[in-house]
């Protein structure tokens, strides 16, 4: 650490000396052009290679050779402005230049977001996300810079690769942010590629126009943008302002601007460059499935819904739901409604004898009598063991009825197992009368009808 931190200052330090040397002499300079300028970028990959152990190392690795690989082809493309060279060089110059891509696109995303911020949806969302930015890309980045060059498009495949190149390197850089909390690292960090992008179009306008010389300032763009990277690899990855909510936002601008390339370019097929329909199409392709796992995850949550407010065994109702709308009941006090609790009479001694697998068969056949012998509209739930409740939509005649009917249901015995087991029931009847109570009244009821052996005892009406 003690090496690395004056290392660390050693790049900026260069930059402004050579931004000073530019300012005072424009012309080019062999110790400014050759020397300092490379030496620059070499010191911002040293300082990369030291940075802080919290950084992912395959992230400094790549990254630290994107650099080199830069500096590499800025020097051979440089010499041959203070050297009588070959001109193949500039192919050569070219092929590092164009090698510094695959790294970059190999230690961004390690260094944005740790590898278990990373899951099967956060990668298709970014996925659809880097394709729609891509169809803007190609517009609005890529089509400037390509009427120009149509009688070499098959030639030139340089003048062609770094322009689509530096727009997947911006798009990659703008998913990132996207899909990541945004902190002051990962901000520092867009910083640095964004200036670095901007003075590679920079060179390629003033190229395209011939009105690019080595030695002005725009050169130094690279630089920053280089330093700015260099520097962002010193700040520890923090916890940032989270963008998860926007997220589906720009998933929706995406798509729509994939819809938007294909129809404008089916509708007005030279108004849009034809290669824009790959990533549009592969882009809705990816959103079609995006949706099937949407509506297959909300289809799960709803049955998890479902299975938590359920009765494992019968189906029914369990008593958190039962209890959730025993409150709605009292807070719409209707006369005509009713709440019943039941209690089966004798089951213990059946589970004793005949074990609980028997035991839990004749709830099952239990639960479906009581389902069928209660009015159209009632709510049968199970609130444990063999206890179960019922909310009964009706007058007093029709809710008692129901009452006496359920104990009615289970006057004949159940076949179950190759035996004949009869068991009884005990039933409290309270009508609704808005009461905070009724649960408990209603099991004061049933009681009263287990001890007097009655089946069913409806509390007497109140004043």
């Amino acid at each position: 650490m003690g090496f690395s931190r004056p290392v660390r200052a050693v790049a900026p330090s260069l930059l402004l000396l050579h931004i000073i040397i530019r300012l005072v002499h424009p012309a080019p300079q062999f110790l400014a052009d050759l020397i300092i300028y490379q030496a620059i970028a070499v010191f911002c990959a040293i300082a990369i290679l030291t940075s802080p152990s919290f950084n992912d190392r395959i992230g400094q690795i790549a990254l630290t050779t994107a650099l080199l690989l830069w500096s590499t082809g800025s020097l051979l493309s440089t010499s041959t402005v203070f050297y009588d060279l070959p001109g193949s060089l500039s192919v050569v110059s070219n092929v590092f230049y164009l090698l510094v891509y695959p790294c970059m696109f190999l230690g961004f995303p390690r260094l944005f977001l740790k590898r278990q911020e990373w899951g099967p949806i956060k990668v298709l969302d970014a996925a659809i996300l880097a394709l729609g930015l891509s169809c803007v890309g190609v517009v609005f980045l890529v089509r400037p810079f390509l009427p120009s060059l149509q009688v070499a498009l098959t030639r030139n495949f340089f003048a062609v690769a770094f322009p689509l190149a530096d727009m997947a390197l911006f798009v990659l850089t703008l998913t990132l942010l996207i899909i990541g909390p945004i902190s002051a690292r990962s901000a520092t960090i867009s910083i640095g590629i964004t200036l670095f992008i901007i003075s590679d179009y920079l060179f390629l306008w003033l190229a395209l126009h011939n009105r690019y010389s080595l030695g002005s300032l725009d050169d130094d763009i690279w630089l920053v943008g280089l330093a700015v990277l260099a520097e962002s690899l010193w700040h520890a990855r923090t916890r940032g302002i989270s963008t998860e909510a926007l997220v589906p936002l720009f998933i929706a601008i995406s798509v729509m601007t994939s819809a938007t390339c294909v129809a404008v370019t089916v509708l007005r097929p030279n108004y849009l460059p034809q290669y824009v329909l790959i990533p549009a199409i592969t882009n809705l392709a990816l959103a079609f499935i995006r949706l099937t796992v949407a509506l297959r995850d909300t289809r799960s949550l709803d049955e998890e819904r479902v299975l938590a407010r359920a009765d494992d065994l019968t189906g029914l109702p369990n008593r958190r739901l039962f209890i959730a709308e025993l409150g709605l009941l009292s807070k719409s006090p209707t006369p005509a409604d009713a709440l019943l609790l039941i209690d089966l009479d004798g089951f213990k001694p059946i589970n004793d004898k005949y074990g609980h697998e028997v035991g839990d068969l004749l709830l099952k056949q239990v639960s479906l009598r009581f389902e069928r012998a209660l009015p159209h509209g009632s709510l049968l739930a199970r609130l444990g063991g063999d206890e179960f409740g019922a909310v009964v939509r009706g007058d007093y005649e029709t809710t008692i009825e129901a009452a006496r009917a359920l104990r009615a249901t289970l006057s004949y015995p159940f076949s179950i197992a190759e035996h004949e087991i009869s068991v009884g029931v005990s039933v409290g009847h309270v009508i609704n009368d808005g009461g905070a109570d009724l649960l408990r009244r209603a099991d004061k009821a049933m009681y009263h009808a287990k001890r007097e052996g009655i089946g069913v005892w409806s509390e007497p009406p109140r004043n």
